[in-house]
């Protein structure tokens, strides 16, 4: 299917699981030997090719959710493949799935997450899982159904950044006005200090510039530099990096938005620093482990040199 990504495996609420039936059915997994019980049965089995969706939660024992699909854009899926051979008992469960089914069970962390359990979760903690799945879709419905929540997705994440960029705004005033710092405002909601203007024509999108930088969370932590020195001070020095000029086709997309805004405002020799709100850096989503989801960055950089 073109244009198909896989999604993570995401979890959502089961409605109304917690009203037992005596009709239940238990079952025991052949592999790590998961007893797990049918609140209710389905009777739709999906074709090869067919996508399954699911609503899915995990929870700790007190109830704690762990992780849930209702917090995520798309729900839980998997493609039915009669060929593919469960590796362990969630697998023997998940391949059997059958539009309708509602399924609940606890296991120890270890056999839910295959050994990969999320800190602080031990392995032998106990896990509960809430199961249902409740629609089947050929892959064309699939794609369809894919690029329709892309696309609301999309919208609401529009939305929220146009909230963000409000709130994070007053945020950065404050910041600039904590460090004495007097700042120019895009219209896009980039805020700059260009320290030293350099030489040459305009920036145009396509012009290749070679930049050194050292970014920081607000509160001063750095997590990224080109400057060997710095990264040292900061206890951020790696052996493996060769701290030289980033290259950078500026306005093409490249880095993030409040670079390639902020870069179009330099020339060779420029200096300047960035202040830069998360829906212009990376989001919600942040990047690895030191820029956490909506962050605000400042940059400090250094146009090293220009080529048209």
């Amino acid at each position: 299917m073109k244009n198909y990504k896989p999604l993570i495996l995401v979890l959502a609420l089961i409605t109304g699981v917690s009203t037992l039936s005596s009709c239940q059915k238990t079952k025991v997994t052949e592999k790590d030997a998961i007893e797990y019980t049918y609140i209710k049965e389905g009777s739709e089995k999906p074709k090869n090719g067919d996508f399954v969706l699911y609503n899915l939660v995990i929870l700790t024992q007190s109830d704690s959710t762990i992780y849930s699909t209702l917090e995520q854009p798309f729900p839980g899926y998997l493609m039915a493949n009669d060929t593919i051979k469960p590796q362990n008992g969630m697998d023997e469960i998940f391949l059997s799935l059958r539009k309708g089914d509602s399924i609940t069970f606890e296991a120890a962390a270890k056999l839910i997450f295959s050994g990969n359990q999320p800190s602080p979760i031990k392995e032998d903690d106990v896990i509960k899982v809430r199961l249902g799945a409740y629609e089947v879709k050929t892959e064309a419905e699939m794609q369809a159904f894919y690029e329709e929540a892309m696309q609301k997705e999309q919208e609401r994440a529009a939305e929220r950044a146009k909230v963000l960029m409000v709130e994070e705004s007053k945020t950065i005033e404050a910041y600039l006005a904590k460090n004495n710092l007097n700042a120019q405002k895009s219209q896009n909601g980039l805020y700059y200090i260009i320290e030293k203007p350099g030489i040459g024509p305009e920036t145009t999108p396509g012009t290749t510039m070679y930049v050194n930088y050292a970014g920081y969370l607000l509160d001063g932590t750095l997590f990224d530099t080109s400057w060997p020195d710095l990264a040292k001070e900061n206890n951020k020095f790696d052996e493996r990096n060769p701290y030289q000029p980033l290259r950078v086709n500026v306005g093409m997309g490249e880095v993030i938005p409040g670079w390639d805004e902020g870069l179009m405002l330099l020339k060779k020799g420029s200096k300047a620093k960035f202040i830069i709100p998360s829906p212009l850096a990376y989001g919600e989503q942040g990047y690895g482990t030191m820029i956490p989801a909506n962050s605000i960055l400042v940059f400090d950089v250094e146009v090293t040199d220009v080529q048209k």
